[in-house]
């Protein structure tokens, strides 16, 4: 008996944020509108590009804070290249399930080497640290790739990078609110309120004769 050849079945996409019929909707506008001569090809070069475009970004903003600014415009031309190839491809009945399947995660897996590799170098991040979290992407992708990308937490089906997301989310938060919380009690320690009673305003303007003749004039 013959074995019967594979069929190749195509990953299914779920969006699950609470913008994404927004953002569904945008980009069945943008594939009505984008030109003839685009197809997803480019705009799938136009996300890889944009995200070597951001790592660079990241770089430059080691001298320059500037490069703060090229990091956020390429990081939109990637969401905007990224989330159109595939909507423009099946918008247009032209779909290539193995090609688009293959080219997408080598886009993805470059594009986190370029992003993660100009925060090592930007001084915003310490180089370990970007590399971890590089090698931890990548071996998170490689299992959602070969296996289900569905957990369950608590009795709950939740999408495996959404649980990632989720904790980055979290630690992002918490690592706001201390920084703040420590700043703000600094800065507070530096610069208290004055003692009920004092006049540090009048006593100020009274170390110099122009700013006393200024404070005793106004009083007339």
């Amino acid at each position: 008996m013959q074995a019967q050849p594979l069929r190749f079945r195509e990953a299914k996409r779920i969006q699950q944020s609470f913008l994404a019929a927004l953002e569904k909707k945008t980009l069945l506008w943008l594939a009505a509108h984008t030109p003839r001569w685009i197809n997803s090809d480019h705009l799938t070069l136009l996300g890889l590009l944009a995200m070597a475009g951001a790592g660079a970004g990241y770089w430059w903003a080691n001298v320059n804070r500037m490069g703060l600014i090229v990091v956020i415009v390429c990081l939109a031309l990637n969401w905007l290249g990224d989330s159109l190839d595939g909507t423009l491809a099946r918008f247009r009945n032209c779909c290539r399930p193995r090609y688009g399947f293959y080219v997408d995660h080598i886009v993805d897996a470059f594009s986190a080497f370029f992003l993660l590799g100009g925060l090592a170098l930007s001084g915003y991040m310490a180089p370990a640290v970007a590399l971890g979290l590089l090698i931890g992407y990548l071996m998170l992708s490689i299992e959602v790739y070969l296996a289900n990308p569905i957990v369950h937490v608590a009795g709950h089906a939740v999408q495996l990078f959404s649980l990632g997301g989720t904790i980055g989310i979290a630690g992002m938060v918490t690592i706001l609110l201390i920084s703040a919380t420590k700043n703000t009690v600094k800065l507070y320690r530096r610069e208290p309120l004055p003692v009920a009673g004092t006049r540090t305003a009048e006593t100020h303007f009274e170390k110099g004769g122009a700013a006393k003749n200024f404070l005793h004039a106004s009083r007339k």
